[in-house]
């Protein structure tokens, strides 16, 4: 990337289960405050797994523009326009006189799943006799859905309402990544601007898991059984540590060239230095040695023109599961030795899609205080897990570099390095 443009960023949205804006999200870090609760909507039900990270009493409704959208937006939506609103104000876009043609967005989503309420009584009209036919949805159960449902729940609609409020005729894209469609959405708008086809670009990602739907698919995921203790339920790297926990939240940036940015007396919050996508394909079964996280962290060194001493610290995926955290802290090892290692899905949960860019974050405020939290109920480190896990007090932020993990489940894997200002 050296004989590219600068990419820098200059806004920040995050909206989360330990804090919506950067201030309140920074302050749950530094105090050490868990987001992960018992879900509100599976009280009295006999779901195995009841906790989660869960935002408390979200409300969209004065957020959003124009107010009528609210009717074809889901919960994933809404949280995706209230970070990318947040983070184009701070950066001071539309006030800068921005060229629409020149505004682009790039967004991570997941596969969003129906509310129960709204699917109800289609699904009633096509039972005879107790079971389901399907050969009655056509006629009978397209009558009982809103004209506009399907709008949301297309994962391409984040960026679209984004773009609709902010007029931005630049790029619009959508990525569908699971874990990895924050920061492959950030690096995609890197390259946009970079190209030269857009001056700002909106990037992030959104996620929603708390959700009946996705809670009763509990064979599909490797979940935390502590339920009795949410808060110290995520514990990464921890040798006590038996599953992830499911969350909601989404992130956002604004990213710009660096002369741009100057040219407009914008506040610089990070740099760019560099990044990089790597697949491995896991298979059932077979254990993942994370060599894509390996390969991710190698090519992303490599394009900043950095070695592992340069790195301050690692801001790991830690999702909390046996098999991944040890792949992970292995591929880390490997690569940057004894660098600290943070985990802030410690705080929150797996965001899924929108994991990657609230947990930039971090980062980006530790930059901002001098200090990297440090990872929630990693109480006893495991030793299978090599690496130097910052689980005691926050550490100084220098060298002011981090490198940002994701992985999937399916093998993708991605690192960004960003630096301060």
């Amino acid at each position: 990337m050296n004989n590219l443009a600068e990419v820098v960023i200059t806004g920040l949205g995050v909206v989360s289960p330990i804090g919506t804006g950067p201030e309140e999200f920074w302050r749950s870090l530094s105090e050490g405050r868990s987001g992960v609760r018992r879900i509100s909507v599976l009280n009295g039900q006999s779901f195995p797994f009841s906790i989660g990270g869960q935002i408390p009493d979200f409300d969209a409704t004065d957020k959003i523009r124009p107010r009528k959208a609210l009717k074809v937006m889901s919960r994933d939506i809404q949280l995706a326009f209230v970070a990318a609103d947040m983070a184009l104000q701070q950066a001071g876009i539309a006030a800068s006189g921005v060229s629409p043609e020149r505004l682009g967005i790039v967004f991570g989503a997941d596969l969003i799943p129906c509310e129960l309420d709204e699917i109800a009584n289609a699904i009633r009209s096509c039972i005879v006799d107790g079971r389901f036919d399907f050969s009655l949805w056509g006629t009978r159960a397209l009558s009982e859905l809103y004209p506009l449902w399907l709008l949301k729940y297309l994962p391409n609609m984040p960026a679209c309402h984004i773009g609709i409020a902010y007029d931005a005729r630049g790029p619009n894209n959508s990525l569908t990544l699971a874990e990895v469609s924050s920061l492959a959405a950030i690096t995609e708008a890197v390259r946009v601007i970079q190209r030269g086809d857009a001056d700002v670009m909106v990037a992030g990602g959104t996620g929603c898991r708390i959700h009946p739907a996705v809670w009763v698919r509990t064979g599909a995921y490797q979940l935390a059984s502590r339920i009795d203790e949410p808060e110290r339920a995520c514990r990464p790297f921890d040798v006590d540590r038996d599953g992830m926990v499911h969350g909601e939240g989404a992130g956002a940036v604004v990213l710009e060239s660096r002369k741009h940015a100057e040219a407009r007396g914008a506040r610089i919050l990070a740099r760019i230095l560099g990044f990089a996508c790597a697949f491995e394909a896991r298979r059932v079964g077979r254990p993942w040695s994370g060599e894509a996280i390996k390969r991710a962290i190698s090519q992303a060194l490599r394009s900043s023109g950095l070695i592992p001493r340069d790195v301050g610290h690692v801001n790991a995926h830690g999702l909390s599961t046996v098999e991944d955290d040890i792949a992970e802290a292995c591929a880390i090892r490997a690569e940057l030795g004894d660098v600290p290692v943070t985990a802030p899905k410690s705080f929150f949960g797996n965001l899924a899609a929108g994991t990657g860019a609230v947990e930039l974050a971090a980062s980006i405020l530790a930059f901002q205080y001098g200090r990297v939290p440090r990872i929630l109920n990693c109480e006893r480190p495991d030793p299978r897990c090599p690496i130097n896990v910052i689980n005691k007090d926050p550490l100084p932020a220098a060298p002011p570099v981090a490198v940002v993990l994701n992985h999937s489940r399916i093998g993708q894997a991605i690192a960004l390095i960003v630096a301060a200002p």
